[in-house]
C-alpha cells in the first residue's frame, strides 16, 4: 500500500495574494467614489449660488424696465446700481467695475448677491452727441418710435429700420459661504 504524497500547501499563499489584491483594489474604488460624491456635491453647490445669482440678474432688469424713458439713464445712479459708462479695458476681475454697484441683502443660506448695471457707452449723458459711442441695435420690427423709418438722432451714425436700442451689461456675483463664487452677465436692449 502506497501512503499519499505529501502536500506543498501552495493554496494558501495564492489565496493570500488574491486578498491583498481585491483589498487593495477596494481601497482605490472607494477613493473613486468619495471623489465621485464631493464633485457630484461641488456641482450642486455651484448651480445653486448660480440660480442666488440670478436673482442679482433680475433686480437689476425690473429696475431697468421701471424706467420709463432712457434720457433718465444719461447719469449714474449709485442707489440702483447703475454707471452710465463702461471703459473697454475692464473685466469683471478689475476692482473698478464693481463701483456704484448694489448688495441685495442676505439669503436663507447666507449668501449675498451684488450687481451693477453698465450702459455701453464712453460717456455719460446723452448716447447720441458727437464722440460719445454707445453700443447701439437696431429695434425690432413693428416698435413705435418717434423717429422716422431709416433715421437716427445722430448726423455721422448709421441708418437703423427704427429708433436704435440702446446696450445695457447687467453683471451680478455671489459670495459663496464656502468659498465658492459665481458671476453671471446678461445684456438688455432699450430704446432711448
Amino acid at each position: 500500500m502506497r501512503l499519499p504524497s505529501r502536500q506543498r500547501g501552495i493554496a494558501l499563499p495564492i489565496m493570500l495574494i488574491m486578498l491583498t489584491v481585491m483589498l487593495v483594489s477596494s481601497i482605490y474604488l472607494l477613493k473613486s467614489s468619495t471623489s465621485t460624491t464631493l464633485t457630484t456635491a461641488n456641482l450642486a453647490y455651484d448651480a445653486a449660488l448660480s440660480k442666488s445669482a440670478d436673482l442679482g440678474i433680475h433686480t437689476a432688469f425690473a429696475y431697468l424696465r421701471s424706467i420709463p424713458a432712457s434720457s433718465q439713464l444719461e447719469n449714474n445712479q449709485p442707489a440702483n446700481g447703475y454707471v452710465a459708462t463702461l471703459t473697454p479695458t475692464w473685466t469683471v476681475s478689475t476692482p473698478a467695475f464693481w463701483n456704484g454697484s448694489v448688495t441685495l441683502p442676505a439669503d436663507a443660506a447666507g449668501n449675498r448677491v451684488e450687481y451693477v448695471i453698465h450702459r455701453l457707452c464712453d460717456f455719460a449723458g446723452p448716447f447720441n452727441p458727437p464722440g460719445n459711442r454707445c453700443l447701439l441695435t437696431s429695434a425690432r420690427p413693428n416698435s413705435k418710435s418717434p423717429t422716422p423709418y431709416g433715421k437716427s438722432n445722430r448726423a455721422d451714425s448709421p441708418n437703423y429700420q427704427d429708433q436704435p436700442q440702446l446696450h445695457y451689461v447687467v453683471t451680478a456675483r455671489i459670495v459663496g459661504a464656502r468659498g465658492g463664487n459665481v458671476i453671471t452677465q446678461a445684456v438688455v436692449m432699450k430704446g432711448p
